[in-house]
């Protein structure tokens, strides 16, 4: 490559570390050097949903519904939905053939009962919402870094204390109403968060490191 481009040795080894660090070549010893897989970024500063995002961008990612029942009201999201009931919905997300997101949504009453039945395997909430009249218009989102639970380490299959990305966001129609609590335990081996700033504007995007861990289950253990 160095008489190819006619640079030296030192030019064409800075040139390799700036691409490895934007994460589009990958160095192994004794490998060389290859361009990195297609990373999965989640626009953070959007509405989208993870998985619309993942889609476009060629991940593949797909589904598994574990719960859509008619629950009290936890008191994290009872915070902006009120008390009472509402429908908790819970996900796992394998992106790549991994597990990858475990996700709980709480959506208010009467929108719970009226999409309880929903496709949510492959169709998205919000689509399912906008079929009853409900416009999603706004979003408040907290991300934190945290130890994973056994309730998400038994569905992601890795063990409980597993570093991980804690998302809480709430969701809220036109007139300012929350309509969706939803948490999202992401595990971080699989997951990053990258900033690209310029002067306008800040846009923070989830992407997938360029690693290979081993399989894990695809269906969590019987209770």
């Amino acid at each position: 490559m160095s008489a190819h481009y006619g640079v030296t040795l030192m030019t064409l080894r800075q040139a390799l570390a700036t691409l490895t660090a934007e994460g589009l070549v990958v160095q192994q010893p004794g490998k060389g050097t290859s361009v990195a897989p297609p990373q999965a970024g989640y626009r953070l500063a959007t509405l989208r949903s993870l998985a619309e995002d993942l889609r476009d961008q060629g991940i593949e990612v797909s589904t598994q519904v574990l719960d859509r029942s008619l629950r009290r009201i936890p008191a994290w999201a009872a915070t902006e939905l009120g008390e009472g009931r509402a429908l908790r919905l819970e996900r796992l997300r394998i992106v790549g053939g991994q597990p990858a997101v475990h996700q709980v949504s709480w959506i208010a009453e009467p929108h719970g009962s009226a999409i309880r039945g929903g496709d949510f395997e492959s169709g998205q909430l919000y689509a399912a919402l906008g079929e009853i009249g409900v416009v999603v218009h706004s979003a408040s989102e907290v991300i934190r870094p945290k130890i994973m639970g056994p309730a998400s380490a038994a569905v992601l299959g890795r063990p409980a204390e597993t570093p991980v990305f804690v998302s809480e966001r709430f969701t809220y129609d036109r007139s300012g109403t929350a309509v969706v609590a939803d948490r999202a335990v992401i595990l971080g081996s699989l997951m990053e968060i990258r900033a690209e700033r310029s002067v306008a504007r800040v846009d923070l995007h989830w992407h997938t490191p360029a690693v290979t861990l081993p399989p894990a289950p695809l269906t969590p253990p019987p209770a």
